[in-house]
């Protein structure tokens, strides 16, 4: 019985070695490279939302307030909607 336990030990840590090589092949297979850089992403997310608000309050105060769409950047524009949002 002592040579059966030796040999399933020995079995078992060639099993474990096994084991290691086939995780450390499939971590040295799946290196990611990314093609977009992390922070890159993160300026393009912040333009498109900074677009994306510019455009949504043209089209609201232009197209469906019947005001000019440029008009939306002045400053004059936005102080009169804080007053009437703080109705001074």
């Amino acid at each position: 019985m002592a040579v059966n336990e030796g040999s399933r030990e020995a079995i078992m840590a060639e099993k474990k070695q096994n084991k290691e090589k086939e995780q450390s092949e499939k971590k040295s297979k799946w290196i990611r490279i990314r093609l977009i850089p992390i922070w890159m992403r993160v300026i393009i997310v912040l333009l498109l939302i900074i677009l994306s608000t510019s455009i949504g309050a043209m089209v609201g105060y232009g197209i469906i307030g019947n005001g000019n769409a440029l008009d939306v950047f002045k400053p004059s524009t936005w102080t009169y909607i804080i007053d009437l949002v703080q109705k001074k």
